[in-house]
This record gives structure tokens, sequence and C-alpha cells, in this order.
């Protein structure tokens, strides 16, 4: 899939399902294409067009940047994803979500948050509501990657998240993160928003996915 969303050429992805306890989800591209040891903790990695515009809006260096030029040519192609491409028994999703719903940071010092903007902004062009307190996270919990085991995993993030009881009512809304990994996270923000939040139909979208689960 070819997609012009005003970058400085048409980006190319291959969306891939990716299935759990949601409804339907999808993520956009592979994150990585290869990544070869060359010891001393040093990795040649090649990355998707995609992969690379996720990665350097992550790890830019928050001391001597403020670059958040490659949000939204990210959330275009996103948007236009959802828009045109997201389909559940051959209907688009687009006409049902009622909202989009950021997951949470587990880094919370970040200079910024990518998956909160990006998910902005595609509210803006989606014109959907994206409220970022209708999910709350009551516990800390460490970034994924430096989680061991998915059973470690499930035991770090039960009982991490809970939903905001003076936030409105929705039946259909849009799970949005930046790279599916093992979607334990996913799997239990999921089980949360049909429990606590009332939701019947949630929608997932990560901008990304990893070759390997952990």
């Amino acid at each position: 899939m070819d997609v012009n969303i005003g970058y400085d050429h048409e980006l190319s992805i291959n969306p891939k399902e990716i299935s759990g306890k949601w409804r339907a989800g999808w993520a956009l591209d592979a994150h990585t294409l290869s990544s070869v040891h060359l010891g001393n903790q040093m990795f040649d990695t090649k990355r998707t067009e995609l992969g690379e515009l996720v990665y350097l809006l992550k790890n830019h260096d928050a001391k001597k940047s403020n670059d958040r030029t490659k949000i939204q040519p990210i959330a275009k192609l996103a948007a236009k994803f959802v828009k045109e491409e997201f389909k559940v028994n051959d209907h688009f999703v687009y006409g049902y979500l009622e909202a989009i719903i950021p997951v949470p940071p587990s880094e919370k010092d970040r200079y910024f948050q990518p998956v909160i903007e990006i998910a902005m902004e595609m509210g803006r062009f989606l014109n959907l509501p994206v409220p970022d307190d209708y999910l709350i996270k009551v516990k800390e919990t460490p970034p994924h990657k430096n989680s061991e085991t998915g059973d470690s995993r499930k035991e770090q993030l039960q009982d991490a998240f809970n939903v905001s009881q003076d936030e409105k009512k929705y039946k259909c809304v849009l799970l949005f993160d930046d790279i599916y990994r093992s979607g334990e996270t996913l799997n239990e923000i999921t089980a949360v928003l049909k429990k606590h939040g009332g939701i019947s139909h949630v929608l997932v979208l990560t901008l990304t996915y990893t070759r390997t689960k952990r």
C-alpha cells in the first residue's frame, strides 16, 4: 500500500492484521526489517520507512530537539488507513467510531508523548474526539522492552488501568498505540474498556509491529 502523506515521497506500508481480545486490529507495518548484533551492545538495525519515522520520533534528544514535524505525516497516514482501509466483515469501521483512545505512556518523563500527540492529530483528521484522560493508568509499569517474559508482563499489567467514570459512554472506539509487541497491554486495556467502560466494540490500530513477540 503506497500512501501520499505530504512527506517527501509516497510512503509504502504493508499492513498486518493483529488479533487479541479486541474486535479487529491492524498494525501498519513492521518496525524493523533486520537487526544484526555487532557486539558491545551495538546493533546494525534496518527499519521500514514507517518504523524509522516512529523510531526517530520516540528517540529524539529531548535536550536538543523539540521537533514534532514527524507527527502530522504519521497521523495522516494512520487516519487515511482508518478511513479508507479498515474494515470488519466488509464494512468500513470509520462510520461507527466514536473516539480514539491512546494507550497511556509507561515513560512519563518524555519531553512529549508521541502516542498521545499522534492520536490527537489523527482525531483532527478524522473529526473524532481523543479523550486523553478517559483511560487512566493507576499503577506504574516498566516499558514493555524491559519486561522479560509474557507471564511477568501479564502480572505487571494486572489492575494497571481504569476508566474515568465521569467520561462519556462509548460503544465503539479505536484503541491506538505506536508498537505492537506481545499484545498483552492491548489485551489488558481492551478488557478494562469493556468491563469498566461498557464499550461493546474495541478496534485496535498500531503504527508498527515487532518481528518477534516477547
